[in-house]
C-alpha cells in the first residue's frame, strides 16, 4: 500500500516544511514498524512517501499528521497496489502503484482534497470517492483544542474521562468539545473509510493483481 503526503502551500509555512516531514517521518516509521515496508523519506517537492503492507492501516498516518500540534495542511493518497521489489526508503521505489499514487496526488492538487483513495476495486473506489475527501475535510475544520481531543481519542484511544485528566479540565468541557468537534461523525466515518480501504487492500493481495 503506496502512501503519499504533500504540504498544501509548503514554501508560505514558516516552521519549514523540510523539518516538519522530517518530524513525521520518524513518528510514522515509529508508529508502523513492522507494518512498514519500506521507511518513510520525503522529497525536495516537500512530499512524504511510505510503503506500507497491505494489512497496515493508512488512515493512522493522516491522523496523526493532521491532529499534530501545530502541523501544516495536508492532502493524502492512499493506492492499494502492485509495487516493483526493491530496497531503501519508499521515495526510491517504484511501480504500478506508485505511478497511480503520482497521478491521484496531482488530481487531489487539482482538486483541492484532502484525501483520495485508489484500490483495485472500482466499486469500493466509488464509496471511498465520496467519504475519504469529506473525512479529511472535517478534520481539516478543528480548533486547535479540538484537534488535541480528537488526537488523544483517535490516535491514542483515550476516552473523554482520560482526556480530561490528561488536560486537566473538567469532563463536561471535553464533552462539549467532543460534541461541537462532531468527533461522533468523524469516528463513524474514520471507521467506513477504513473497512473500505481494508477491503481494497485485500483484492489488491489477490493472485492476479500481486507481482511475483
Amino acid at each position: 500500500m503506496v502512501l503519499f503526503g504533500d504540504v498544501v502551500g509548503s514554501r508560505r509555512y514558516v516552521g519549514g516544511a523540510a523539518s516538519w516531514l522530517a518530524s513525521l517521518s520518524d513518528l510514522l516509521d515509529e508508529h508502523y514498524g513492522a507494518g512498514r515496508l519500506a521507511r518513510f523519506d520525503f522529497t525536495q517537492g516537500d512530499e512524504i512517501q511510505g510503503l506500507l503492507s497491505p494489512g497496515a492501516d493508512p488512515i493512522a498516518a493522516v491522523l496523526i499528521a493532521t491532529l499534530a500540534d501545530d502541523a501544516p495542511p495536508m492532502r493524502w493518497v492512499v493506492v492499494a497496489g502492485t509495487v516493483e521489489p526493491g530496497v531503501g526508503p519508499a521515495t526510491r521505489r517504484t511501480g504500478p502503484a506508485f505511478i497511480l499514487a503520482r497521478e491521484t496526488i496531482g488530481l487531489a492538487r487539482h482538486r483541492r482534497d484532502g484525501l483520495l483513495v485508489r484500490t483495485t476495486d472500482s466499486r469500493l473506489d466509488e464509496l471511498l470517492e465520496g467519504t475519504a475527501p469529506v473525512l479529511a475535510e472535517l478534520l481539516g475544520r478543528l480548533t486547535k483544542r479540538q484537534r488535541t481531543v480528537a488526537r488523544l481519542m483517535l490516535v491514542e484511544g483515550s476516552n473523554q474521562a482520560e482526556v480530561a485528566d490528561a488536560l486537566g479540565v473538567a469532563r463536561a468541557t471535553i464533552s462539549v468539545s467532543y460534541q461541537r468537534a462532531g468527533l461522533r461523525s468523524i469516528t463513524r466515518l474514520t471507521h467506513v473509510v477504513r473497512t473500505l480501504i481494508a477491503e481494497g487492500a485485500q483484492v489488491a493481495r489477490l493472485p492476479d493483481t500481486v507481482a511475483s
